[in-house]
C-alpha cells in the first residue's frame, strides 16, 4: 500500500496522517472514488474525476483539485507497479470543530494505492428491508457517509451474500451497496434509472454505452421473475448472479455476452 496525503507521499503508509478533527472522520463530511487499477495504469479515470467533482459539488465542497489529485495518482502509482490494483480518492472538509458546522480550513486530498484481488466469477446478493431514499440530499453522491452500506452489506454477508440490495421509498428497485444491477426479463437487459436515487455508477455507464440496455422504474421484487441478474461496478466489473434471495439462477447469454464485449473493451482503451 501507498498513501500520499496533502501533497506529499508518506514514507510509512502506516503512520499518523490526519488529525483526528477532520471533518471527514468526524461527521463523514467527504466524498471518494474507488478506481481500478489495470497494469498500473488507472481505468477510466476521466470519468472517476467527472463524477467526484460533481459529489463535491453536491456536498457544498470547495473545487475538487484536479491537477493536484492527479499529481498524487501518479506518486502511488509510480511507488510500485500493480498488474491489478484498486485506487482510493478521497476528498474532505478538513479540519473543522466537532460538529456539523464546517470550519475555515483547506481540505484534505488522500490518494492511496493497493492491490486488488480478481473478483468471484459470481456471487450472491439479498435484498434488505431498509430502503435508499431518492429523495435526501445525498442522493445520487459519492459520500464518505456508508454507514447505511455497512449495515446492509453486513445483513447480506450474514445470509451469505456478497452483497445487499436496496428498494427506494417507492419501492422500485434501487441498486446495492458499492454496485449497480442489471437484469433480463423476456430478454430484455433492464437496469434502474438514476431518479430511482442510485450511484450513476462508472461501469454501469460502460455497459450502458456498450451494450444495449432499457432504463426501467419498476418493483423491487421483479428480481423473483428475473431470467439473468448481474452487478456492474468497479471492482466487479460485470458480475454474474447465481443467488438471489435464495432463489438459483444460471449465468444467461446475455450476461455472458456484456461480460464478453466488458473484456473487450476494457483492454482498447485505459480511459473510455
Amino acid at each position: 500500500m501507498h498513501v500520499w496525503v496533502n501533497g506529499r507521499l508518506l514514507a510509512d503508509p502506516g503512520a499518523p496522517a490526519l488529525p483526528v478533527t477532520d471533518h471527514g472522520l468526524t461527521v463523514g463530511d467527504g466524498v471518494f472514488e474507488a478506481v481500478k487499477v489495470v497494469d498500473g495504469r488507472p481505468f477510466a479515470l476521466t470519468r472517476h474525476l467527472e463524477r467526484m467533482t460533481r459529489s463535491a459539488a453536491g456536498l457544498g465542497l470547495p473545487d475538487l483539485p484536479t491537477d493536484l489529485l492527479r499529481e498524487g495518482i501518479d506518486a502511488v502509482l509510480g511507488a510500485a507497479h500493480l498488474p491489478l490494483g484498486r485506487l482510493r480518492l478521497t476528498f474532505t472538509g478538513g479540519v473543522a470543530p466537532l460538529g456539523s458546522g464546517r470550519g475555515d480550513s483547506p481540505p484534505t486530498l488522500v490518494v492511496v494505492a493497493d492491490t486488488l484481488e480478481a473478483a468471484a466469477p459470481t456471487t450472491s446478493v439479498v435484498t434488505v428491508p431498509w430502503p435508499r431514499n431518492e429523495r435526501g440530499v445525498l442522493a445520487g453522491l459519492k459520500t464518505t457517509s456508508y454507514a447505511e452500506n455497512v449495515v446492509a452489506l453486513a445483513h447480506a454477508h450474514e445470509r451469505g451474500a456478497s452483497e445487499a440490495i436496496f428498494a427506494n421509498l417507492q419501492g422500485h428497485l434501487c441498486e446495492g451497496t458499492g454496485s449497480n444491477i442489471f437484469y433480463v426479463v423476456d430478454g430484455e437487459l433492464r437496469t434502474p434509472p438514476l431518479v430511482s436515487g442510485c450511484l450513476a455508477g462508472v461501469t454501469r455507464a460502460l455497459v450502458e454505452q456498450w451494450c444495449t440496455v432499457s432504463e426501467v422504474s419498476e418493483s423491487v421484487r421483479v428480481l423473483e421473475e428475473a431470467d439473468e441478474i448481474f452487478l456492474a461496478s468497479t471492482t466487479r466489473d460485470v458480475q454474474p448472479v447465481t443467488r438471489c434471495d435464495g432463489r438459483g439462477l444460471h449465468v444467461g447469454p446475455v450476461t455472458q455476452e456484456c461480460q464478453k464485449v466488458w473484456a473487450e473493451r476494457e483492454s482498447e482503451d485505459v480511459d473510455p
